[in-house]
């Protein structure tokens, strides 16, 4: 994963696990259904971070402030595993699949939709109690997540780096997608 997906072999994927390429094709039979894999269990790292959130007491542009910071967060601590999902799928939308695996990438990109809807559903309701100005839900909902997804590929995790750091990196981010949004 520290490479992407076009360089990174099966043969590295099994020396990184401290296993053989043979005990990998064992569990999938292509890199593809590995990729898969990895995408789902980022994407329920992403879910396990926000959703306990989105149910706080406050308003919409708290809870999404919050909802943010949670996925900020879980993008720093989960880097090469997150860049596999927002890089991941773009990439196959564009390679030739077998169709079990086009099945696959379709369950996926819903999955996606399904986590950028419990941000349009907060936006939607900040924009009710008024905490969050008139906004196009779905282009706010977007650029909000497309901010801090982009963590994925710039951001480089240095052994310096504690708690505190990356805390005070997610709130600056996402103060200033909030401030975009406040009413």
């Amino acid at each position: 994963m520290e490479q992407g997906f076009s360089t990174t072999s099966i043969d590295d994927v099994a020396r990184r696990m401290g296993s053989t390429k043979g005990r990998i094709y064992h569990y999938y039979s292509s890199k593809t259904d590995l990729f898969f894999d990895v995408h789902r269990e980022g994407m329920e790292r992403l879910f396990k971070a926000v959703e306990p959130v989105m149910t706080l007491n406050g308003s919409g542009l708290y809870r999404l402030e919050e909802m943010l910071t949670a996925h900020a967060l879980a993008m720093m601590n989960n880097v090469a595993f997150e860049a596999v999902v927002v890089q991941g799928v773009h990439m196959h939308k564009l390679a030739a699949t077998t169709p079990d695996q086009r099945r696959t990438l379709n369950e996926l990109i819903s999955i996606r939709r399904r986590f950028e809807d419990l941000f349009k559903q907060v936006i939607r309701e900040g924009i009710e109690d008024g905490s969050i100005r008139h906004v196009d839900v779905s282009i706010a909902a977007k650029a909000v997540l497309g901010a801090i997804n982009w963590l994925s590929i710039w951001y480089q995790p240095r052994s310096v780096d504690t708690d505190a750091d990356r805390i005070a990196l997610a709130k600056e981010i996402v103060g200033i997608q909030i401030k975009g949004l406040h009413s």
